[in-house]
């Protein structure tokens, strides 16, 4: 008896929210998420399927973009709602299947194992999504869209190509439909887990679907691809064995910031919010218990042309101070005068420790007390939010970090 594994997708989760929340049709609503106020040229967050089918408009795009219509609603983004309305949606999950049972894998798709559960219900995998796709409806409103498969892959093939496009939004797909659906599926880059740097070298081998990487040699593959070939050759002839109870846990490498800045800065303005990613940036690094020895800035102008380089540390840090010279160092070497749009900056090379490494030419006890500054300022913060403590300059009219505490992932909390 084959396995029976489910992903199930919020169909246009932000938009979908937004109506159910005004008690609104997504079906029949031209509504959008996004803050128009911002500029037109604001990323639209989501936009309902009735916007999708009638003018062709993409689930993302910009406001400039969108139709102009009388009545257009917008909806200011709420992230703070949407992690909670997701949380919920985790609930009912857990309200059918264990935790092992369930792997989130965004904030508004899931995979699901059936298969434990099928005699608990006496039912079949579609008649049990349609109990949880009917709980997600009845208690908040939206609408679940359910792919089933033997495999994760499949059930997500299933989900991205037939369940999310037709009514009752639940579909089946088993090993028997590998050839005559699933190598119909074109592009070859459309395929969950087929990049387009991918697909460009699977193209120059003169494989341009499915089926004929099912066909080819796998010793080809491994060749070019090394281990990821066999994986590519498994998943076109549908097999996948990911293990949903093997959680994976990477362990932390990088951390990182970034933020779109609102219009062109120069020098000086960008200077601003560097010193203001840098100290939010350390506040998470010092949080973790980590310590960095590798510091990476990327600048991108107006005319997205951009620089990006790193720098080793020879000891070990934590200190804003300390990191942002070299954060300052990086910028100056590189910075080629033009008007800037985008900001990043990185720590890698991450290590814990249980004390501050010194060199020879640093005082120990004014280690001791930046140390001490650090973790009495860190605790206000985690005590009062991150607007509780800032530096003078957050008030001057470069800079973002009142703004951005505000947000969740660069929108509206």
């Amino acid at each position: 008896m084959e396995e029976s594994y489910a992903v199930i997708d919020l169909k246009s989760f932000y938009a979908s929210c937004e109506c159910a929340s005004r008690g609104l049709d997504i079906f029949s609503t031209p509504l959008v998420v996004a803050d128009p106020t911002r500029s037109i040229n604001t990323i639209v967050m989501s936009t309902t399927p009735y916007l999708k089918e009638k003018y062709g408009v993409p689930n993302v795009c910009r406001v400039k973009s969108l139709p102009q219509l009388d009545n257009m609603i917008f909806a200011q983004p709420r992230m703070a709602y949407y992690i909670e309305i997701s949380a919920k949606v985790v609930s009912i999950f857990l309200d059918f299947v264990s935790e092992e049972d369930l792997h989130v894998y965004s904030i508004d798709e899931s995979f699901l194992h059936l298969s434990p559960y099928l005699s608990l219900y006496k039912t079949t995998p579609e008649g049990l999504c349609k109990l949880i796709q009917k709980r997600i409806k009845d208690e908040l409103g939206l609408l679940a869209t359910c792919g089933i498969g033997p495999n994760m892959f499949l059930a997500k093939a299933c989900l991205d190509n037939e369940a999310k496009k037709v009514s009752p939004y639940i579909a089946k797909w088993t090993f028997g439909d590998v050839k005559n659906k699933l190598w119909k599926i074109t592009p070859i880059t459309s395929i969950w887990g087929i990049s387009n740097g991918i697909g460009s070298r699977l193209f120059k081998m003169g494989i341009r679907n499915l089926e004929g990487l099912a066909k080819v040699d796998v010793s080809l593959l491994e060749k070019e691809f090394g281990i990821i070939g066999h994986q590519l050759h498994d998943m076109a002839n549908g097999i996948d064995r990911t293990n949903i109870r093997e959680k994976y846990v990477p362990k932390e490498t990088s951390i990182s910031i970034g933020q779109t800045l609102m219009r062109d800065y120069d020098y000086k303005g960008a200077k601003l919010v560097l010193r203001e990613m840098c100290d939010d940036l350390c506040f998470r690094l010092r949080s973790s218990f980590y310590q960095t020895a590798l510091v990476g800035v990327c600048v991108v102008y107006s005319d997205s042309t951009l620089f990006s380089r790193q720098k080793s540390l020879d000891i070990y840090s934590d200190d804003n101070d300390t990191l942002y010279k070299v954060i300052i160092d990086i910028f100056n070497d590189f910075y080629n005068g033009s008007p800037i749009r985008n900001l990043h900056i990185s720590f890698g090379k991450l290590d814990s420790f249980s004390f501050s490494q010194a060199s020879l030419f640093e005082n120990a006890e004014e280690l001791e007390e930046k140390k001490n500054l650090h973790a009495s300022m860190d605790k206000i913060i985690r005590t009062y939010g991150k607007n509780s403590l800032l530096r003078a300059s957050s008030g001057l009219k470069d800079s973002t970090i009142k703004n951005r505490h505000n947000q969740i992932g660069g929108h509206k909390a």
